[in-house]
C-alpha cells in the first residue's frame, strides 16, 4: 500500500471492535499489517473476509495457533521483523499465553507494543468486563447525550469503541513509532477506551466548568436543548438536522422558516427554547426533507439531511468529494485523513481469514520447510 505509514510493519492479533478499527486505519494509510488468525476462525462480522468485512481490510492473515508453543515461537519470530504489535485482549492474556509486551521486547528492543482494552492495563475495574456503554457512561460522556426528561442515549458504539479506543489506539501507535525514531527504542501503548471518552468530552468538561453547561442533559445549545441545534422530523418522516449557532446563520434560518426575529425573544434567552422548539418542530412538518433541502441550499443555514447509510453514498457531497469508495459493489468509508503528497489509494477488500499464511510467513523471514511441518502438525492453516 502507498501512504504516509509506508514501510512500517505491524503485526495483529486477530480481536473485534476497536483493535481491528485501529489497525485498518494504520492499513489504511500505508503500513504493512499482518493479521494473526486462528486456525479455522473466520472473522467477527462476515465469518470469511469479503467487501462487507471493512474492518479486516487492506491486510492480509495468517493463521497460527497460539495456545501451541511453535505457534507462539513463529509468532515471535515474526516480531523480530515487526516495527508494532497490537492486541486487544483482557489484561493479562497476552502475557499467560506467552506473547506479552516484555517477551515480545525482549526479541525486538523497537517494538512498539499497542494494547487496546476498555478499561486500561491499571486501574480497580482492570480486570472486570465490559463494553462501549459502560466506559463512555463512567466517564461522563453518556450522561450527555439525551433529550430533556429522556433517560441518556447510547450513540450506537462510535464513541467508545472507535472514537474514544481504535483511533485512539492508532494515534498512540504512530507517536510512539515517531518517537521511537529519535530514542531508538520502542515501548508500550496502554489504550482504553475510558481513557479516550474521557479525552474526546474535554471540551464539554471545560464548558461546565466555566458554567456554559447545565448538567440536566437535553437543555444545553449542543445536546438539542436549543430550537436553532436540533434534528427535526419533515412532512414525509424523514429528518432535517440545523446547526444555526451563529448570528448570521440563525437570521437566514429564520428567514427560511419564514419567522421575523423582531418578533421572537433573544436567540440565546434559554427560557424561550422549549416554546421556539414547539413552534420549529410545526414548521418543519409542513414540507418534506426534499423540499427542506431545496429551501436551504445556498443559504448559509448550517443544514444537512439526516441520511440512512444506504443514502449516504449518493449524496451530492459525498459522491463529488469520494466519502465513499466502492469496493467489489459495495461501498464503504474511504480511508481518511487525506495527504497532498502519500495518499493511501483506495482499500483493498478484506482477506480470508489464514489466505495469505504461507505468502506471509515465507515474506516475514520464517523457512518453507519450517512453514511445512507447522502446517503439518495442525499449527498453521
Amino acid at each position: 500500500m502507498p501512504g504516509p505509514l509506508a514501510g512500517f510493519k505491524i503485526i495483529e492479533m486477530v480481536g473485534i471492535g476497536p483493535a481491528p478499527f485501529g489497525s485498518m486505519v494504520l492499513a489504511d494509510l500505508g503500513a504493512e499489517v499482518l493479521r494473526i488468525d486462528r486456525v479455522g476462525g473466520g472473522s467477527f462480522l462476515s465469518g470469511g473476509g469479503g467487501p462487507a468485512d471493512i474492518l479486516g481490510r487492506n491486510r492480509k492473515s495468517a493463521s497460527i495457533n497460539i495456545k501451541d508453543p511453535r505457534g507462539v515461537e513463529a509468532v515471535l519470530d515474526l516480531v523480530e521483523h515487526a516495527d508494532g504489535f497490537v492486541e486487544g485482549l483482557r489484561p493479562g492474556v497476552m502475557e499467560r499465553l506467552g506473547l506479552g509486551p516484555d517477551v515480545c521486547r525482549a526479541r525486538n528492543p523497537k517494538l512498539v507494543y499497542g494494547r487496546m482494552t476498555g478499561w486500561g492495563q491499571s486501574g480497580s475495574y482492570k480486570d472486570d468486563v465490559g463494553h462501549d456503554i459502560n466506559y463512555i457512561a463512567v466517564t461522563g460522556a453518556l450522561h450527555t447525550i439525551g433529550r430533556r426528561g429522556e433517560r441518556p442515549t447510547p450513540p450506537v458504539n462510535y464513541l467508545g469503541d472507535f472514537g474514544g479506543g481504535g483511533l485512539l489506539l492508532a494515534f498512540g501507535m504512530v507517536t510512539a513509532l515517531l518517537e521511537r525514531e529519535r530514542s531508538g527504542e520502542g515501548q508500550v501503548v496502554d489504550a482504553a477506551m475510558c481513557d479516550g471518552a474521557a479525552l474526546l468530552s474535554a471540551s464539554i468538561f471545560g464548558a461546565a466548568q466555566a458554567g456554559f453547561w447545565d448538567m440536566t442533559p437535553g437543555t444545553n445549545m449542543l445536546d438539542t436543548g436549543a430550537h436553532f441545534y436540533d434534528v427535526y422530523e419533515c412532512k414525509d418522516g424523514k429528518y432535517i438536522s440545523v446547526g444555526a449557532i451563529e448570528p448570521q446563520f440563525y437570521a437566514a434560518f429564520l428567514e427560511v422558516l419564514g419567522l421575523s426575529g423582531d418578533d421572537l425573544p433573544n436567540q440565546m434567552d434559554q427560557s424561550a427554547w422549549p416554546k421556539l422548539k414547539e413552534r420549529v418542530e410545526g414548521i418543519f412538518k409542513t414540507k418534506t426533507r426534499d423540499e427542506w433541502c431545496a429551501a436551504m441550499e445556498g443559504r448559509e443555514v448550517c443544514f444537512a439531511p439526516v441520511l440512512t447509510m444506504l443514502e449516504a453514498p449518493d449524496h451530492p457531497h459525498n459522491a463529488s468529494r469520494g466519502v465513499f469508495v466502492d469496493v467489489e459493489g459495495k461501498p464503504q468509508p474511504a480511508p481518511a485523513p487525506r495527504f497532498s503528497r502519500s495518499d493511501a489509494g483506495a482499500p483493498r477488500v478484506a482477506s480470508v481469514p489464514g489466505a495469505e499464511t504461507q505468502e506471509c510467513l515465507e515474506a516475514w523471514g520464517i523457512d518453507p520447510s519450517r512453514i511445512e511441518a507447522l502446517r503439518e502438525a495442525g499449527v498453521v492453516g
